[in-house]
This record gives C-alpha cells, structure tokens and sequence, in this order.
C-alpha cells in the first residue's frame, strides 16, 4: 500500500489506516477475538497506522492494540492515541501534570514506553491560542515520554491554529463527501507547513456505504442511536453533523456515481485519499470483511474529473446547508 509521510513526525503510514473506536465502545459491541481479527487482517491488507484514544472503551481499543503489538512486535505499526476526554473538557487542566498520568495510562494501556503520537482529543478551543499547553506537550517530547504530537480538531479554525503551532506534527479532523470546508484552507495550510492531515469519520459514520435505509436501527450504545443531537458530544461526530434522513437520501445519489466494480464506501475513501495534503484516512471496521474492504481503498482508480464534479454539486445542493458554516 502506498505510504506517505505523516507531517512532522517524519514517519511513513499507510494512506489507509483503522481507527479503533469501533473497537472500544459506542458503535455496538465487537468482542476481543473479532477486535484482534480486526488488527490482523488490516495489518496483512498492508495498513500501517492505527488510530486510538485513551476513551475508546475507557482503554479497552488500546489495551487491544498493545495485546496486538505484543503478539506482533515486528507489525511496524504507527500507533496514535488522544487524550483530554477522560475529565472535563476545561482548559485549566490542560496541564503538565494531568498529561503525565493521561500518558502513564495511555503507556500502560498500549504496553510501550513511548508513544509514537499522542492528539490532543478535541479539547476547547481556547486551548490552541494557550501557550502553556504547548510547552508542557513539548516538555512531553524532551522527556521521552511521545515521540510527536498533534490535535483532534472539531472545526476548521482549531485546525488552522494548530498548523500554525511551530511543533504540531498532524491535526486529525473530519474530512468526507459531505463534510468538504476542510477542502478550502485546512489542507493547502497543512500542506504548506508539512503538517500531517488524519482524515476521521471518512464514510459520515456509514452514511457513505450505501447500506442504512430510513428504517436502518442502530444498537442503544451506538453513537448514532444516542447522539444524533449532540446528546452526548458533538453532533458533528455522527453522521458529520448531517441530519440522518438527509444523508440517506444524498448517499443514494452518491452511490449511483460510484464507478462499476468499486463499492461506495471504497468510492468515499479514494476521495479522500486523493485529496493533496491528506496523509491518512482511518475508516474503522467491526469485522474483517470491513478491514479488508476498507484497505482495498488504496488501490481503486482515482476518480475522474467528472465524479469529482459530480461529487461537489451532490454536496452543494444536499448537504452545504447543513454543516459548511458549523465546523
């Protein structure tokens, strides 16, 4: 699979990752052997970068990527966990201290003694324009403790202050089909800058797949039961902010653009992939159907001008009204 260089971290990765939320919690229950099936079968595929968070499952995604790395010490597997959702979201405790135990924890979990990349987990937005917050994360780098850092980002004016942080190796934000803002500054900054772009929430939380009808039930520990409101974090997160009707009637005309022998979740990662200034997607998977198709991305045609245009006005007429101005 094609690797490219992920910001200031200066190491390769796969242009198609797995983000391990779906491995910790709130997309339904995944039990431990499915979850190792999972990382295996994205490794075989050729993925080189797993995305985690020290709240997936309070633990539970990175204690299951530190069993894998044991079991599988030559995988050569990037590794980048979050932290600063496990207390309130104040910037106050943005602090040194709270981020060596959130670290020590987060070592603890993944059973290494550093960190390839810890992001700050979207935290408030005063956070970014705080100097201290990013002295203490460099204090984090001199100490050993992560090799590099970067930020979760909810919107595209925390992006563009994090890319503007002199040390801040890749910001993490939502970039899809129906979620395009990102397309105007974000990537050509962080492009400039040589700062590494994390696609999250590539297929609009499966919106992009094609396979949810209006009448599609979701589990009541999946986020996109629960939170379709922002009930619990932001709306943004699920369905990237788009109301669920709506974004089952935009997927329909999406998948009647996707080219004949890709399907469209494969179609939506390609997208992205081919977007300049993006390093990696990280689509998640509950089994290793999914990981396998999802890695499959990496080696679909590039869309043509035409589906790219298409693709553009399917959102300027769907999907615009809803999220361009939010995030």
């Amino acid at each position: 699979m094609e690797q490219r260089v992920l910001g200031r971290t200066g190491r390769q990765v796969s242009v198609v990752g797995l983000g391990t939320w779906q491995l910790g919690a709130d997309w339904g229950s995944v039990d431990e052997g499915d979850a190792l099936a999972v990382l295996a079968a994205s490794v075989e595929a050729g993925v080189t970068f797993f995305d985690t968070a020290d709240v997936y499952g309070d633990g539970r995604s990175e204690q299951l990527i530190g069993r894998f790395l044991r079991e599988n010490p030559d995988s050569g597997v990037v590794v980048a966990t979050k932290m600063g959702r496990r207390q309130a979201q104040e910037v106050e405790r943005y602090n040194l201290d709270n981020f060596r135990a959130w670290n020590d924890r987060s070592r603890a979990n993944l059973g290494v003694d550093t960190l390839d990349l810890v992001q700050l987990h979207c935290p408030p937005t005063v956070t970014y324009s705080t100097d201290r917050v990013f002295d203490a994360l460099d204090t984090m780098v001199e100490e050993g403790r992560i090799a590099s850092y970067g930020v979760s980002v909810e919107t595209v004016d925390e992006a563009l202050a994090a890319i503007a942080r002199e040390h801040v190796a890749s910001v993490q934000i939502i970039l899809n089909a129906f979620r395009l803002k990102p397309l105007e500054r974000v990537l050509p900054a962080a492009l400039d800058a040589g700062v590494g772009i994390i696609a999250r929430v590539p297929l609009a939380s499966g919106l992009l797949s094609g396979r949810y009808t209006h009448d599609s039930v979701f589990a009541a520990d999946d986020h996109r039961n629960y939170n379709r409101r922002g009930e619990s974090f932001d709306v943004g997160e699920t369905f990237s902010g788009v109301d669920y009707d709506t974004g089952v009637e935009a997927a329909v005309e999406f998948s009647a653009l996707v080219p004949a022998g890709t399907t469209p979740a494969q179609a939506a990662l390609r997208w992205i992939i081919q977007q300049p200034g993006v390093t990696t997607v990280i689509p998640g998977a509950r089994n290793v159907a999914q990981a396998e198709a999802n890695a499959a991305a990496a080696s679909v045609p590039e869309l043509d001008a035409d589906t790219l245009k298409a693709i553009a006005e399917l959102y300027d007429r769907r999907i615009r009204p809803q999220v361009h101005d939010r995030w």
